[in-house]
């Protein structure tokens, strides 16, 4: 980027994509040693503040985050932290959370086309029958505060859950589009790819949180 700055505003650039939406996110200039360390002093503050409230206002709050400062503001303190640790595993909670509130009938699709494959993911995910738009921006909501308001882990593996689902209903769908738009079903392919990796990062995530060694 550069540091190149038009009207003002510095040039937004992309993350590297691991979800079915990609958020774009600002170029920094700070020291990356001092970034990194923001980040985990955040996501620990953020984590146990909202663990030890034992406050269903706090938790709605805490799960609004991205909505009320903006998913950019999120994206600056976590999402170039690695996959597995704490902030990493927060980002991906957050924008897997805004993925589905910003497209829930084409997330609840592929959800729909992936759950009879992976019937043990799909209970684990938690999402109610039927599963429609409604329903998975539900599940959204109630896996994230259950970051704060139960068991962390159990939210980092339903999230994986969901992805590997979703994954699969993507890939469903790559098969159907392959015929007559092979550039969409490519797509949906990488992005299925992208959604099990995530899946992985979160259940190592809750897997480091048991031992107490998610940082």
């Amino acid at each position: 980027m550069d540091g190149d700055y038009i009207n003002n505003s510095p040039r937004h650039h992309k993350p590297k994509p691991f979800a079915p939406v990609d958020f774009e996110i600002f170029p920094g200039g700070a020291d990356p040693s001092r970034v990194s360390e923001a980040a985990h002093l955040s996501a620990h503050a953020l984590v146990h503040h909202g663990r030890e409230a034992d406050d269903p206002e706090i938790t709605e709050r805490l799960v609004k985050l991205a909505d009320q400062q903006g998913l950019e503001a999120v994206a600056e303190l976590w999402a170039e932290s690695p996959a597995r640790s704490l902030p990493g595993a927060l980002w991906r909670l957050y924008a897997l959370r805004a993925a589905t509130q910003q497209n829930p009938e084409r997330i609840a699709a592929y959800f729909k086309a992936g759950k009879e494959v992976a019937q043990v993911s799909k209970v684990i995910a938690g999402v109610a029958e039927p599963p429609g738009a409604d329903e998975v921006q539900s599940m959204a909501d109630t896996i994230l505060s259950g970051a704060f308001d139960g068991e962390f882990d159990v939210a980092l593996e339903r999230f994986a859950a969901f992805c590997r689902v979703v994954a699969l209903g993507q890939t469903n769908h790559a098969d159907d589009a392959e015929p007559s738009n092979g550039a969409h079903a490519s797509k949906l392919t990488r992005s299925s790819h992208q959604l099990v990796k995530t899946a992985e990062d979160l259940e190592h995530a809750a897997a480091s949180w048991r031992r107490g060694e998610l940082d």
